[in-house]
């Protein structure tokens, strides 16, 4: 079973060309649940429900994987995905689970296997004039998402496709150092990720490694955080820090329901979620945009301070892509 719904918003045929806002391209969302059997065979259903954002207007586009946070719904991104995707990428958010311990290998396998799906099933449920390229599939995740994005880009389990971007978004990788959730993907040595020279981007929140109050630990603890995966990337890598932002500032204003309500209980938060969304979104399509298509202009910009961003950042590292920007400038 698959629906869709068409997005067709004001700001969708704007001209602007600013990655912080909505993009040019008409875009549609299309939620697809996973099939036990399908009598006629032409049809090969994903391993889990799947919310896709994606451009409506003809064109081959990139593809990035968006993986959820912990016990959150892939629904609760769907600004985020509308904006990335109307930037011209095609969005897969799946939902990975909906009641889940603390061990993420499950995760990890079930994220292999939807990326070994896209070749053979994506293309029947998108706009008939639609078709993914998959050479050039980007990888990211959320909070523990992020772990199993770090995880699987480092081949804790075997894809028939291959990665060429990956991003954490303030990632997390259990409670505190030494209290990592199974399998634990930091081992504190600085530059030891292995990931075959793969472009990485991590975004932290200012404020993810504060206490909301005393009952409730941080959201992203010091010691497992975006701090950490960082310090264990090779080059090329981009880091970034978001000032007076909480870790759950990315997700929709509106997330309804018991889960939903958490979600602006649990963690300390900024004022509002749209900056952090805007930022997250523009600079994971600044940085798609370079990497996946060759265009390093905004990415550029924002580290040369002629982007306008949409809130105040403490902390930004270009350094180890320097090099890397100027060959595909």
């Amino acid at each position: 079973m698959n629906s869709s719904s068409t997005i067709p918003t004001s700001s969708s045929s704007s001209s602007s060309k600013n990655v912080f806002d909505i993009g040019n391209h008409l875009i549609k969302l299309i939620k697809i649940e996973p099939k036990i059997s399908n009598k006629s065979g032409s049809v090969c259903f994903p391993p889990k429900p799947l919310l896709i954002g994606t451009p409506s207007e003809s064109g081959v586009f990139p593809v990035l994987i968006l993986l959820h946070g912990y016990l959150l719904y892939n629904s609760f991104y769907s600004q985020l995905i509308k904006h990335i995707a109307s930037h011209g990428f095609i969005v897969v958010a799946p939902q990975l689970y909906i009641v889940t311990g603390p061990d993420a290998n499950e995760e990890i396998k079930i994220t292999a296997d939807i990326t070994n799906w896209l070749s053979k099933g994506l293309c029947h449920f998108l706009p008939s004039n639609v078709r993914p390229n998959l050479t050039k599939l980007g990888l990211a995740g959320h909070s523990r998402g992020g772990k199993v994005a770090f995880a699987l880009a480092l081949r804790k389990q075997v894809t028939s496709l291959k990665f060429s971007a990956l991003i954490g978004i303030d990632p997390v990788d259990g409670m505190d150092k030494g209290k990592q959730t199974p399998p634990p993907v930091l081992n504190y040595v600085p530059q030891s990720f292995d990931l075959d020279h793969m472009a990485v981007m991590v975004i932290g929140s200012g404020l993810g490694e504060i206490k909301r109050n005393p009952l409730f630990p941080p959201c992203a603890p010091r010691g497992v955080n975006h701090r950490d995966f960082f310090n264990e990337c090779q080059k090329p890598a981009i880091y970034f820090v978001v000032k007076d932002y909480g870790h759950l500032d990315m997700l929709d204003d509106e997330t309804k329901g018991f889960r939903g309500n958490t979600t602006r209980c649990l963690c300390k938060n900024g004022e509002s979620r749209e900056p952090m969304r805007r930022f997250v979104g523009g600079i994971v399509i600044a940085f798609m945009k370079a990497y996946l298509e060759g265009n390093s202009r905004e990415l550029m910009a924002i580290r040369d301070g002629s982007e306008i961003l949409p809130l105040n950042m403490c902390f930004s590292c270009f350094s180890s892509m320097t090099k890397w920007m100027e060959t595909i400038d």
